[in-house]
């Protein structure tokens, strides 16, 4: 079956290129493309927000660098750049802040979900992961004889 498809066997990651083609063969374009794309600037906002509200009152300093993190994360979920990382991070850093902060939960949960469904899905046609690893066309000029 995998000569039939003409896919090769899977040695490690090269490089970044690859790792994120292998993620998503495709980004998806249309209406898919749109629903990630709206996903993407809710979390990516929501988190940002977060992010200046705290930074803008009086943190502890332990949780400065947590802020700072979750900022960019949300930057690079609104431009659409390595998504799946910043998915993951996103997950990551609510399931955290759900135990730490209980007060609001259902908000960890709710960006918690949100990172994960981005982590899993990809980023979409509209973004910088689409631009920079995304399949490109390669034209060859026709040989002269």
């Amino acid at each position: 079956m995998r000569a039939f498809w003409g896919l090769r066997a899977y040695r490690g990651v090269r490089n970044l290129d690859s790792a994120v083609r292998r993620l998503f063969s495709t980004f998806a374009l249309g209406a898919p493309g749109v629903g990630l794309l709206l996903l993407r600037v809710v979390a990516g906002s929501a988190l940002v927000f977060h992010a200046a509200m705290a930074l803008g009152g009086d943190p502890p300093v332990g949780s400065i660098m947590l802020y700072v993190i979750s900022g960019a994360v949300g930057i690079l979920l609104l431009v659409g750049l390595w998504t799946p990382i910043a998915g993951s991070l996103l997950a990551i850093l609510a399931s955290w802040s759900a135990f730490v902060h209980t007060a609001d939960l259902w908000t960890c949960v709710f960006l918690g979900t949100l990172g994960a469904a981005l982590a899993l899905l990809g980023p979409g046609a509209w973004s910088v992961d689409a631009r920079l690893f995304g399949w490109k066309r390669v034209e060859l000029p026709d040989r002269k004889s």
